[in-house]
Order: structure tokens, then sequence, then C-alpha cells
């Protein structure tokens, strides 16, 4: 009697399992236009001058920060902090580094 009766539930559970559809995954979704803007992104420089190594950000061709690694010693930062080309040195990048910012539009 059991022997049926395991054989019957496994065929329901057979039948039942071969009706699941098979699901397809979905395409990725591209960004909006307009929203991933090359020119936003930083361009890095690196090169090396005599022992150190100088990486230099810039946004649009501005030059807004200056890392260098020294041979022996922690990197340090040379940081534009309000857009004038005056660059001021830090460290490291503390919680009161301020990002450049532009005007992207006026009224």
């Amino acid at each position: 009697m059991r022997t049926p009766v395991f054989l019957l539930t496994s065929l329901l559970a057979l039948a039942a399992h071969a009706d699941v559809p098979r699901l397809q995954p979905l395409p990725d979704i591209p960004p909006p236009p307009g929203v991933t803007d090359p020119a936003l992104e930083p361009q890095i420089t690196i090169r090396q001058q005599g022992s150190e190594r100088v990486e230099e950000f810039r946004i649009k061709g501005h030059l807004y920060m200056i890392r260098i690694t020294p041979s022996h010693g922690h990197p340090y930062y040379l940081v534009d902090q309000r857009g004038d080309g005056a660059m001021h040195r830090l460290d490291d990048l503390s919680p009161n580094f301020q990002v450049p910012m532009w005007v992207i539009s006026e009224f």
C-alpha cells in the first residue's frame, strides 16, 4: 500500500514541477540619456617626477587636486579649494575636504 501511494505522489510532484514556466532574466536597463556625462568624469594624469609619483586630477581641463606620493613617507594632497589656482597642502583628505563646485546654470 505504501509503494503505490509513494509512486503516485512522486508522479504528481513531477507533473507539478514540469508545469512551472522557465523564467528568463530581464535585460539591463540603460541609464537615461544625459545622466552619464563623460565630461564630468575626472581625468587623472599619473607621472613619475624623480622618485615621487604625481597624480593630477582634472574636471573639464581644470586642475583641482594633486596627489604626491614620495618614495618614502605618506602621500599628501595639494587642493585648489576656492578655484583660484592657489593650491593648499593637506596631509589627508579629512572631513573638511571640499569638492570643487562650478555654476551649472543661471536663471
